[in-house]
């Protein structure tokens, strides 16, 4: 099981979820590739030798990037497992890209900080419970 971030053009002037206009069509984040070389400029070792599923590793958490196959990227999602080291990675590529995301523990947009390592632990608490303690 992992902690999941949905990543796509959301409109900036949306405060929640809900406040996105029904008729709103999200556009291209542009070429896999470019967002793939932003990702490596933020984080030089993750592992994108198959682009449309990256790999970050860290001390005891990992972050699978799904990119998917399509050369022009229209979303993406973090894979988030482990400790809370990649809370901070997710924070920094997205701002980096400049992108928003949905927080799948909290349903609406991902905030970083102590708001998403809130979210992350909560999660964490949900998934022990759910499939046992210490599950990955």
């Amino acid at each position: 099981m992992s902690w999941d971030i949905f990543v796509q053009d959301f409109p900036q002037e949306a405060k929640t979820i809900s406040d996105i206009p029904k008729d709103f069509r999200p556009r291209s984040l542009g070429e896999r590739s470019a967002i793939i070389e932003r990702i490596r400029a933020v984080v030089p070792a993750s592992d994108f030798s198959d682009p449309s599923w990256g790999v970050i590793d860290g001390d005891g958490w990992s972050i699978e990037v799904n990119m998917g196959d399509e050369k022009e990227c229209r979303s993406f999602a973090f894979h988030v497992r482990g400790g809370d080291g990649p809370v901070g990675v997710v924070e920094a590529i997205l701002q980096d890209l400049g992108l928003r995301a949905v927080d799948s523990g909290t349903g609406d947009f991902f905030v970083g900080g102590s708001e998403a390592l809130d979210s992350f632990r909560k999660w964490r608490a949900y998934r022990d419970q759910v499939a046992g303690e210490n599950s990955t």
